[in-house]
């Protein structure tokens, strides 16, 4: 526990000390293994932006993430986009403000689907439905829990910055700020 010092006194405090040698040993839930395997394995996903779409009366924009050898079609979102919209279609309910992200991640384990919307009080809404690749119609809802991968994290820190930047900090009427909130986008390799 670091008490009564400065971020930079303990920074340098731990520079002084041998890599690892800082928190040795590991807290009992810190599973060092899966950690370093799961560094091993990290690798950038492409993310594309398609575009912004009127889904259930939101507006939506629209990403891909593909893993590696994963490849998306235009028609096959069709499918998915209608899932969002049963997503939506019941989000007044729940403070909608009518805007929204949806973003497909075909994943190498299998699909995802991210319906994020932002809502009253500067929160937000999020649904996660999960299946196995290439097929939209097994895509259920995710267990209670799960949030977004590295990936998908990624796409959604950058929309709740387009949203600060664009929507609330923005200036001018409501459908300019909308304009530059979809312009706003995302898109090439994220990590």
């Amino acid at each position: 526990m670091i008490e009564n010092q400065s971020v930079e006194q303990a920074v340098e405090k731990a520079a002084e000390k041998a890599p690892g040698e800082y928190l040795h040993p590991l807290p009992a839930a810190v599973d060092g293994s899966a950690l370093l395997a799961l560094a091993a394995g990290h690798h950038a996903r492409a993310v594309r932006f398609v575009g912004v779409r009127e889904v259930a009366g939101h507006l939506v924009k629209l990403y891909v993430i593909e893993a590696p050898e994963r490849t998306l079609a235009e028609r096959e979102l069709e499918p998915i986009v209608a899932i969002a919209g049963g997503q939506l279609a019941g989000a007044a309910a729940r403070g909608s403000l009518g805007l929204g992200v949806l973003i497909v991640h075909a994943g190498g384990d299998g699909d995802y689907v991210l319906v994020h919307s932002w809502i009253e009080g500067y929160m937000s809404d999020l649904a996660i439905f999960t299946g196995p690749a290439g097929q939209p119609d097994q895509l259920r809802p995710g267990r209670a829990g799960l949030a977004p991968c590295v990936w998908e994290a990624a796409v959604l820190a950058h929309e709740r910055e387009a949203f600060v930047r664009r929507v609330l900090d923005g200036a001018g009427p409501v459908a300019e700020r909308l304009a530059a909130w979809a312009a706003d986008v995302l898109t090439g390799e994220v990590r």
